[in-house]
């Protein structure tokens, strides 16, 4: 099952070293590998993920334990989530719904127009919980370059980038792989298989999904486009970064004993 395949992956990384997996000197950066699909280094992402926000938990709560050596976030660097949210429907229902009053609910009805599709491209800033967001109508590779060039023109050039994607296809494309080779400021870091829900801005997905699309009647995708971009304009003016109060140590020794349950079933 993925969900077992998942747990043996991430099983497998907390065995690494912190100290090997989260090496980002300038000199170590320099000879990285712009992308690799191994499993060490996707599981490398689960453990840089809990680290970097152990460190900014512990940054915002200075009570807690002291941080544990060689898990320091890159010095001089851009820390971003990102991924892609497709197939956004444009919806208009074909009667006005009623607000919500007194002893009733809120109504709408139960079926709706289509007007079309887009993509939100979109990269969580994990420190400051700032995004950078883009609609497209497709989400191949070519619109995920094009939302790389747009990342990269925002974020100051002395900063090094390092981006948390998934496994998606499109993240691992050829012509992605030469993007990041003329970009050598940029490392992407894979999320284990089977558990993209790790990426931190898939809780922007739902917070925007949540608060605005559910309910939201669109005519168009133009109208659609334009309510995401204000909703991404109104999240920015007062950013919520998450911070992770969680102990790194004690979700790894619980995913051990979950996996240890597992092959005393089978």
């Amino acid at each position: 099952m993925p969900y077992c395949r998942a747990v043996a992956d991430i099983r497998r990384g907390a065995r690494k070293l912190s100290s090997t997996i989260l090496s980002f000197s300038s000199s170590d950066q320099r000879r990285r590998r712009p992308v690799s699909t191994t499993s060490s280094r996707s599981t490398g992402a689960l453990r840089l993920w809990l680290s970097i926000s152990t460190v900014l938990t512990t940054k915002a709560h200075p009570t807690r334990r002291p941080r544990p050596e060689g898990n320091d976030p890159p010095a001089h660097a851009v820390v971003l989530s990102v991924d892609e949210k497709s197939q956004i429907q444009a919806l208009d229902r074909t009667q006005p719904g009623l607000p919500m009053k007194k002893g009733r609910a809120g109504t709408m009805t139960h079926d709706y127009k289509r007007h079309g599709t887009t993509t939100l491209f979109a990269a969580l800033n994990v420190l400051d919980g700032t995004v950078i967001g883009r609609n497209m109508q497709r989400h191949r590779h070519q619109e995920f370059i094009r939302f790389l060039n747009t990342v990269e023109a925002q974020v100051p050039a002395r900063k090094a980038i390092h981006a948390v994607v998934d496994n998606y296809a499109t993240h691992k494309h050829p012509r992605v792989q030469k993007w990041l080779t003329r970009h050598p400021r940029w490392t992407f870091h894979f999320t284990p298989t089977s558990a993209s829900w790790l990426n931190a801005v898939e809780g922007f997905f739902a917070k925007l999904t949540k608060r605005r699309l559910k309910r939201g009647v669109f005519l168009s995708i133009v109208d659609l486009q334009a309510a995401i971009n204000r909703f991404v304009l109104e999240h920015n003016a007062e950013p919520k970064p998450f911070t992770w109060t969680a102990d790194p140590d004690k979700i790894i020794q619980a995913v051990r004993r979950g996996h240890q349950v597992l092959d005393s079933i089978h």
